[in-house]
Formats: structure tokens, sequence, C-alpha cells
């Protein structure tokens, strides 16, 4: 009598996106039943950074995100499959689509000056010194940047445009940030040059990306029998290495609810690792306690990795990115409203209705403060007498404009404080403060996957020689791709599961703009504007 060869099961470490999009592909293309998968998530919830809710005080999300049709072709693809938690017949790729043409953005105050001067910001202020420089940058490749930082290739000049003013807030870069980072950005995204003061081309979901993106995905790995296994910590991996140079993961090492565990793996398991997070460590604020700044790494995903990377050369260094919290930390704030006072007031100023304006950039601002108005409800239950504003600052030690204190030390009602003198609207601020709750929330690696890096910091999703375990999230390299984006987590999660099954499907290629001479004109012309 034979035996049918047992089918593989796959483990998880970490609940982000990548975790979950890899989820849904080796059921989707791989054939893997879904009671053989086991995500192993420390948290309470699943979704990583792509987090959203309504905290006892009010609502609250880290961030936001603004896809995009063009470059997003990994995350469509995944959201083709998933239906809506209200719809079984309406894929969350439709219901995005169907939104955006609903509620389509166009921004009319991009970039709001001293004295709430809505700016032109279709005026880049680029001059023939800054294209030249643009230019050598994009022309040069990657080996000879190496590990410099933007402030290497630009003039002061630069970095006074409007060009630069929208960029930086539409990505969160800043001068010190891989120069590397800022190449791919503008090869991945040049088709919104001439878009960039309005940001048409960006698209949203509905509500959210935790309620319109990630809870639809967990529903439906749950239905096919997904296993969610929550405070669970991953903590390290055993790997055997053959004479071919062949290495395998044979072992995971646990704490559940802080006890120690192992997972012993079978030669066809497989096993999916989340290495690094940007979202580690984050901690909250109130109206009246500003956010704690952890610099201990108390978070999983970096011990992990720091683990992981000990144990061979080609798993990255993990202290290239974490290793400067200063330069890679900044604050985000999100405003719960009971009266649509402030709101009325900034759709007065911008000429937006929420959800139609995107990013709203103060230039001038010492934080260098930005805020986004969702159209509403941006939360699942929200009441239609609630309202909310979603913000954050670059320049998080210095001393704000209108409380003079830096924003690391503010309080969620100095915050508030803070935006409406930018707004020019403190002669309301004690009537929206009395319906407004602030939670402000310090991240000490929001933008750590932007740092000077080499080739060797980030490992490759399927390292040399793996059979049975690759790599996910922000900090694995794929080529040509830029981090910081869920497209990023969703084509790592696509090359992994492709890669470790061999499977034959052809992952989306990435959108190279400059290819369409149309769209490649119009990038041009508007640079030279």
């Amino acid at each position: 009598m034979t035996h049918a060869p047992q089918q593989p099961r796959a483990y998880f470490a970490g609940g982000g996106i990548a975790s979950l999009a890899a989820a849904v592909f080796l059921i989707r293309d791989g054939g893997l039943p879904g009671e053989n998968i086991h995500v192993l998530e420390e948290l309470p919830l699943v979704g990583g950074a792509m987090d959203g809710g309504g905290e006892p005080a009010g609502y609250v999300s880290r961030g936001g995100r603004m896809l995009e049709d063009e470059a997003y072709t990994c995350v469509w693809n995944l959201l083709e499959t998933i239906p809506t938690l209200t719809d079984d017949t309406l894929s969350v790729r439709e219901e995005i689509r169907q939104f955006n043409i609903k509620w389509p953005t166009e921004a009319k105050a991009r970039l709001i000056g001293e004295g709430t001067t809505v700016l032109d910001a279709a005026d880049y202020g680029l001059d023939t010194h800054d294209r030249l420089e643009l230019t050598r940058l994009l022309m040069l490749p990657e080996a000879v940047i190496g590990a410099r930082r933007i402030e290497d290739f630009f003039s002061p000049h630069f970095f006074e445009t409007n060009f630069w003013a929208m960029w930086r807030t539409t990505f969160a870069f800043q001068t010190w940030h891989s120069a590397v980072e800022l190449r791919r950005y503008f090869l991945r995204f040049i088709q919104e040059f001439p878009r960039m003061h309005t940001l048409s081309g960006v698209r949203r979901t509905r509500l959210n990306q935790y309620d319109s993106i990630i809870r639809p995905v967990r529903a439906w790995l749950t239905s096919r029998g997904v296993r969610f296994e929550h405070g669970v910590r991953v903590v390290d991996a055993d790997f055997t290495t053959e004479e071919d140079g062949t290495r395998r993961v044979h072992r995971l090492h646990l704490e559940r609810d802080g006890q120690p565990e192992t997972r012993d793996l079978a030669e066809t398991d497989l096993a999916f690792l989340t290495i690094g997070s940007m979202t580690a460590d984050a901690s909250y604020g109130s109206d009246d306690r500003a956010p704690e700044l952890i610099r201990d790494l108390r978070d999983g995903g970096w011990r992990l990795w720091e683990t992981l990377a000990a144990k061979a050369d080609d798993f990255g260094r993990p202290a290239a990115f974490h290793g400067n919290v200063d330069e890679a930390k900044w604050e985000s704030f999100s405003l719960t409203m009971r009266s649509p006072l402030l709101l009325h007031r900034i759709e007065e100023l911008s000429g937006n209705l929420p959800g139609t304006g995107a990013l709203m950039t103060f230039k001038d601002s010492n934080w260098l403060m930005s805020v986004v108005v969702p159209h509403a409800p941006h939360f699942d239950g929200q009441p239609e007498d609630v309202y909310t504003l979603w913000g954050y600052g670059l320049f998080v030690d210095n001393d704000g404009d209108f409380i003079g204190k830096p924003m690391a030390e503010a309080t969620g009602r100095e915050i508030l404080t803070e935006l409406l003198g930018h707004l020019g609207m403190s002669d309301i601020e004690d009537e929206v403060a009395a319906t407004t709750t602030v939670i402000p929330v310090m991240m000490p690696y929001i933008t750590s996957q932007f740092a000077p890096r080499t080739p060797n910091d980030r490992p490759l999703v399927i390292p040399r020689g793996a059979a049975n375990f690759a790599f996910l999230g922000q900090f694995t390299e794929i080529p040509e791709d830029v981090v910081f984006t869920v497209e990023y987590s969703v084509r790592g999660a696509m090359h992994a599961v492709y890669g470790l099954l061999g499977l034959p499907d052809e992952i989306p290629g990435i959108y190279h703009a400059l290819a369409d001479p149309k769209t490649a004109f119009g990038a041009l012309k508007a640079a030279l504007a």
C-alpha cells in the first residue's frame, strides 16, 4: 500500500500585507489547502503597517497609502481575486475603481504658503541647473550611485522648489535618504510628473486600507481554512546546508504568549519570514500626552532579522536600516471631529470636498506638516456626524511655528493648535478643540527603508540555494521596484510563492513609463515648464 505524499505546510512569520498576499497566492495559484497555512503574528490584528480603527478615544491610523493605476500591477492582480465584505460579487479592485470614478482626486491646494496663501503648485520652479542634476541622477547606474545621499546630487535651489516640496511630501523623502531610492522613484513614477500638483493619478480605497483591503483579504483566507495564530512571535530559524549549497529551514523557534516553543518543518514545508518593520515600536499619544520615542528595538521584526542575519552573509544587514532612528523617524496624527466646523473651513480654503484633495502641505511650516481630509466615512461603522483628518510632519525635532516646541514633544492638543495656526483658523481653536480628539503616533523607523545602503544590505526574496524559505517585506531586494509601497510587499510575495513552488505563472511586469513615448513626453514637458 502506498501513501500519498504529505502536502506541504506553510508558515508565515508576521501577518503583514506581504504574508497575507503570499497566502492568497499559495491557495489561488499554488493549490495549497488553506488549512495547511499558518500565519504567526505577535499582535492581536493582522495587516502590519496597514492599520486603522476606532480607539476608545477616537479613530486612528498610522498612515495612508496612495495607490496608482499604472505602477501597482501586482496589487491589482491580488485584489481582483478578493471580494468586498459587503458584496461577494464585487472585487476589492472593482470597488476601488468605482469609488475613484465617483470621487476623483484633483487637488486645488496642494501647497499652502505663508498667510494661508494657496500657492501655484503647477509652477514646479525647476531651473536649468536643477533639470541637469535630475537628469544626471537618472542616467547614473545604481552601482555608481552606491550609498550616497540625495543631498549629494542636488544644489540648494532644487530643495527650495515646489517640485521637491510636493515630491518629498508625497513619498516622505528626506535629503539624507538614499539617492538610489529617489532614482528608482523617479523612474517608477515619472508618469506622475505632469499631475503632481493635483495628484490626479492617486487612487484611494473607499474606507481606510485596513477596512477596505486587509479585512477582506483576511476574510477570504479564513473562509479557506487559513490558521491565524496571534500572540506568537517568531524569534529564530534553524537552517541546514547540503553539499550542493541547497539551504532549508528545518525548525522555527517561537514565543507564544511569552513562552518558548518550536515548530519542526518537514522537507516539503515552506517558511516565509518577514524581516524588519517600518512601523516597529510605534507609540501613541493623546490630547494631553506626547507619544514616546522608543529606540531600543522592542519589536520582533527587527530582532528576528538580526538573529537571521548573523547566520549567513547574504541575509542582509539590518543595522543599515534601524541604526539611525533620528534619520528614519517622523510622526503622524489622526483627528476625530464631532463637529463639521473645521472641515467646512478647510473646504472653503482649499476648494476641495473631503476625499478629493489628497495631500495639502504647508510648505513653510517648521515641521513640514501635511494633512489629508478623507471622504466620510473613512472607518467602518463611523457615525454620520463624526469626521476624520490625517496628517504628518517630517521635521519632528523642529520647534513649531505656533507652539514653539518640537512636534516630538507636542501633545495632541498642541498639534491641533499648530495645524489651526497654519490654516489661519486660530479664531475657532476653542470650539474645534472642544469637539476634537487628536491621537499622535511616533514611528521611529517609518522611513528606514530609504536609508542609504549598499547592494548587500538587503537580502534577495529567495536567497541563493533556498529550497523552502523566502524573505518578505520592505527590506528585501527587488531590482527596479520601490520600497514604501504596498506594491513592493505584494510583488515580493508573488516572487516568493512562484519561485519556491516553481509556478509557470508570469509575475506582472514592472511598469516603465519611459517606454511609452507619450508618457515620457508628458513628463519631460512638465519638468521643463
